[in-house]
């Protein structure tokens, strides 16, 4: 797929969030997410830090967290989110949807994906029912590869994740069924809210 067509997803996913969180009561901002000891708006502020962040900056606060990624995204997360009002963070979603920014090696599909799963974190979480796009989704789970199901810590062997709503599976099996955007959140490592899976392993991915 052409870098083009790409980026005009990422754009438009980025736009649909923001409308969506635009629509948000101020309460909701506080809820938790998906992401374990995230809520909205720790999540938003990840998601909109590259667009914040010079590449000095990034890099001093990699050095500042002895060069750990996830130790440096949750601290600056959870900095920003405590400093920046809701109002500028969905502001700087808004404004930076033809942002080029790209996760290292990841290129943009690597940015779709950032995007699409922390969208889910937000809307699953909230029980907002937000279907993203199939042309997007196709994107992002055309794009999973062992390595960053491995990176996650999910433990797959012996599952065939098999989504219900579009031709898409992946492993082998015991068969794990649901939406395929709930997978995808599956891959992830996310623990969903019980009733969105189907199928012998469901209870292991589901929240209690």
């Amino acid at each position: 797929m052409r870098d083009t067509d790409v980026r005009a997803a990422i754009a438009a996913e980025r736009r649909d969030l923001a409308a969506l969180l635009g629509e948000l009561p101020a309460e909701r901002w506080d809820a938790p997410s998906l992401c374990a000891g995230w809520r909205v708006r720790e999540v938003v502020a990840h998601m909109t830090m590259p667009f914040r962040s010079s590449l000095p900056g990034f890099l001093w606060q990699l050095v500042r967290a002895r060069g750990n990624f996830d130790r440096m995204a949750d601290r600056s997360a959870r900095r920003d989110a405590a400093l920046l009002p809701a109002e500028e963070l969905l502001g700087s979603l808004r404004e930076n949807a033809t942002h080029p920014w790209k996760p290292p090696g990841g290129g943009f599909e690597g940015a779709l994906s950032h995007d699409v799963i922390h969208g889910l974190d937000i809307t699953v979480a909230l029980g907002l029912a937000r279907k993203v796009p199939e042309d997007r989704l196709g994107i992002v789970l055309r794009g999973v590869r062992p390595k960053q199901v491995k990176y996650f810590g999910v433990d797959l062997d012996g599952i065939e994740l098999r989504a219900d709503d579009l031709d898409w599976s992946y492993g082998s099996g015991a068969p794990l069924s649901g939406a395929a955007q709930d997978l995808l959140l599956v891959l992830c490592g996310r623990s969903l809210p019980e009733g969105r899976l189907r199928g012998g392993p469901s209870a292991r991915f589901s929240a209690r």
